[in-house]
């Protein structure tokens, strides 16, 4: 029987996040505790085999990436429909703020996503869905019987988490949140996904 294992993460800490900032496809710097976040997923993850290692490009995704990858020799590559969920003209403002302004679509950003309008040039939570289920079953065509590991972003783990666990948009707020540097895990054998860890952090050492 051939399985072929995907790993998915979300990178880890960051400046912004500390600061409470919306970040989508905007960035900012790893803290010194996201990269600690993303060592400690190094030291769980360095006796898998990995055939490839997939990063969003956001430049917060790939540093995680590099600091998991250490100094295994699997190839490193990015792929930009892996990135967070455009977020639109809410980028990095306060999230405070945010909820203050547009109350009514931040309320439905969490709580109903099926129903949040982006703003400005920003995606729906459908569009995400469009663009991201498409780009990892093509990572999954390419390596089969093989490991794969995905660094990503909160929102977009969590829309393939859904998807994969047969979840429709507006359940997603269902699903318990995916923290920095969690490990999530999908299995497929004879063409079926199977979910076998979902926004683990038992690798967090403090």
């Amino acid at each position: 029987m051939t399985e072929t294992t995907m790993y998915l993460t979300r990178h880890g800490q960051t400046e912004w996040n500390l600061q409470g900032r919306m970040q989508g496809h905007q960035d900012s710097p790893l803290t010194i505790t996201g990269k600690q976040q993303a060592k400690w997923l190094q030291e769980r993850l360095q006796k898998v085999p990995f055939e490839a290692i997939y990063s969003s490009n956001s430049p917060r995704a790939i540093s995680t990436a590099y600091i998991i990858q250490g100094d295994s020799t699997e190839e490193l590559r990015t792929k930009a429909e892996l990135k967070e969920i455009n977020m639109g003209l809410w980028e990095g403002q306060l999230i405070e703020n945010i909820r203050e302004k547009d109350a009514e679509q931040f309320h439905n950003f969490w709580e109903a996503p099926h129903l949040y309008q982006p703003s400005g040039k920003g995606e729906s939570y459908a569009a995400l869905l469009e663009r991201v289920i498409p780009a990892v079953k093509d990572i999954m065509g390419k390596h089969t019987g093989g490991n794969v590991l995905l660094v990503t972003h909160r929102i977009t783990l969590k829309v393939i988490m859904a998807y994969y666990l047969g979840k429709e948009l507006h359940e997603l707020r269902e699903l318990p949140d995916v923290l920095s540097t969690s490990l999530s895990k999908i299995v497929w054998r004879n063409g079926s996904a199977h979910v076998e860890l979902y926004g683990d952090t038992s690798h967090y050492k403090e």
